[in-house]
């Protein structure tokens, strides 16, 4: 209460304009919606990147500068936070590759950014959590996005800053659909860690949406927001409808709770880690959110049943043309 009030204060002698903003993480699967979104709002959109090549897309749009930057070095970061008014990071990876990643990446990195932002006037901060961050959690995740959270609050007490926690969230290029599509098409019969574990899968435009709605609102700082789509699942469930609508008959074997533990360790030896003890540790707790989309963003969130289809089949001639429907609003 005490620390909103202090945000609200600050903010009404403070006359905010949002012109100018710092994507951190904008060459990323969310960020690249969200750069889309100011783009066509006419902000001038700063996004740093360490491979300008990944960022190609964002390249050609008439606001946007796409910088090469590595934004856990403090002088470019600051170079990259000059002259703007808002910074949103976005910045989050779901596996370490080596001990230590999780507290660089989602506690070391936000706050290195909330300072920078204290010595080079910029006065709002948007920042990426998960849903069920907490200091006290089951994984390093998310203990690493709980303490993030709570530094935050601690520490940007000149800042407007808003955080949002979002589920698992699925749209055209996303790690999560997309991956139980291409285990579905190479193996005949798949062995599922954690069926029972339960998500509520949000679409990458909402939270685009969301982010880029809540920029210049004034109610929405000092606030966190947790983001869910519109129906509850198990990961059971979820494969199921991955390979009901790209049409390949599997056999789906969830293992025990032992076995799942088992999986995810044998898994962390793979070259290309497709989960860890970690992601099983997260998984204890469910996804879900406790209270519907915020309201105050103004619009409902996307069932999930209307969009996967659209691209899990765009492949195939028909799922292009369904897709191009879709797109033109048709």
């Amino acid at each position: 209460g005490n620390l909103r009030q202090r945000f609200l204060d600050f903010v009404r002698t403070t006359p905010m304009q949002i012109n100018n903003v710092c994507v951190i993480g904008g060459s990323g699967f969310v960020g690249r919606h969200i750069v889309h979104l100011l783009a066509a709002q006419g902000c001038r959109v700063r996004v740093p990147t360490r491979n300008r090549e990944r960022a190609k897309e964002l390249i050609v749009l008439p606001t946007v500068d796409v910088v090469q930057a590595d934004v856990h070095n403090d002088d470019e970061l600051k170079h990259m936070l000059e002259g703007m008014d808002a910074v949103i990071n976005l910045v989050g990876i779901l596996h370490e590759e080596r001990s230590g990643d999780f507290r660089r990446a989602h506690v070391e990195l936000p706050l290195r950014i909330a300072r920078m932002c204290a010595s080079q006037g910029v006065k709002r901060m948007v920042h990426m959590s998960a849903l069920n961050a907490d200091p006290d959690g089951p994984s390093s995740y998310l203990r690493s996005k709980g303490e993030a959270e709570a530094a935050l609050r601690q520490t940007a007490q000149k800042l407007a800053l808003s955080i949002f926690r979002p589920s698992v969230i699925f749209g055209r290029e996303d790690k999560f659909l997309n991956l139980f599509a291409k285990l579905l098409k190479y193996f005949p019969v798949l062995f599922l860690s954690s069926p029972q574990a339960r998500f509520q899968p949000v679409c990458v435009e909402d939270v685009a949406r969301a982010f880029v709605l809540s920029l210049d609102r004034l109610e929405t700082f000092g606030k966190s927001y947790d983001l869910c789509g519109p129906k509850v699942y198990t990961l059971r469930e979820l494969v199921e409808y991955v390979a009901q609508v790209t049409g390949r008959r599997r056999r789906i074997i969830g293992l025990s709770d032992s076995l799942s533990y088992l999986q995810a360790w044998a898994m962390e030896f793979l070259p290309i880690k497709l989960m860890t003890r970690d992601n099983y540790y997260s998984m204890k707790v469910d996804s879900v959110c406790s209270c519907d989309f915020p309201e105050i963003f103004g619009f409902k969130p996307t069932a999930l049943e209307a969009v996967v289809p659209l691209y899990l089949t765009g492949g195939t001639p028909r799922g292009r043309y369904r897709w191009f429907r879709f797109k033109a609003g048709r």
